[in-house]
């Protein structure tokens, strides 16, 4: 087997050698073996895990966890666990297959809202007349403290029944929806506080000047839109993940025989 340097690996990959050393030793690749002199010696399986562990932190969407995730699939992959990694790359795909419905959800609506579109009786679209803040959390894939930071800061009032709870009408969770996406896409709090009062006041207003972020050429079907891009780039690159894990387990199986 071939075996390399860390120069080696950095020109590789065009990083610089302290990268390398940082990788290995945040266990994104496996220990590198030393020499008498004490120089780092990676092998072809130190380049493949390098390649995974590239793919896998290709991903510009931060939302949920997904960093997160993609970091404990490379670990994991590294330590040599590679069935366990090939669950965390399923589950990891499927939270993403779930983000882009999120996405293309909250790109329906705004459409329908700019167009002046009424949407249907909340009860006829989300099956319900209204839900707990549990259940809200639970529809959204948010958490119950995300929901309560977005009405501190007056993204939505909520509705409160005569015992106190609070609840939500299918006409928050797709105003909620768009909030969800919006903050997936980077838009801060303060953009989609004004976006939302000025469509409040005025349905035709321009978007584009009032949102004001992340860039003056953004609005906010275009954020959604990039969001989508983004998610579904991080798809394709979860799926050469596994098939580098796939790749991994082989090269180690036949190294034992």
């Amino acid at each position: 087997m071939n075996t390399y340097r860390t120069a080696d690996l950095a020109g590789m990959f065009g990083i610089h050698v302290n990268t390398v050393r940082l990788y290995e030793r945040y266990g994104l690749i496996p220990k590198a073996e030393r020499t008498a002199g004490n120089y780092r010696i990676f092998t072809e399986l130190h380049v493949e895990q390098f390649k995974l562990a590239r793919a896998a932190l290709r991903v510009e969407v931060l939302q949920n966890g997904l960093r997160k995730q993609a970091v404990a699939i490379i670990k994991t992959s590294a330590s040599g666990d590679y069935e366990t990694a090939l669950k965390l790359t399923e589950s990891y795909s499927d939270q993403l297959e779930r983000e882009m419905k999120h996405a293309e959800e909250a790109v329906r609506i705004c459409r329908k809202l700019l167009a002046g579109i009424e949407e249907p009786r909340p009860q006829d679209s989300w099956g319900q007349e209204v839900y707990t803040r549990k259940e809200a959390a639970g529809i959204l894939g948010i958490t119950i403290g995300t929901l309560r930071n977005w009405e501190l800061n007056g993204l939505f009032s909520v509705r409160r029944m005569a015992n106190g709870y609070r609840v939500y009408t299918g006409e928050d969770i797709q105003r909620l929806a768009v909030i969800r996406s919006l903050r997936c896409a980077n838009y801060s709090l303060s953009s989609i506080l004004r976006m939302l009062n000025a469509l409040s006041r005025d349905p035709s207003a321009d978007i584009r000047r009032i949102i004001d972020s992340p860039g003056e050429d953004d609005d906010i079907i275009t954020a959604c839109d990039k969001l989508l891009t983004s998610l579904a780039e991080a798809k394709e690159n979860a799926g050469y993940v596994a098939s580098q894990i796939g790749k991994l387990m082989e090269m180690c199986r036949r190294e034992q025989m």
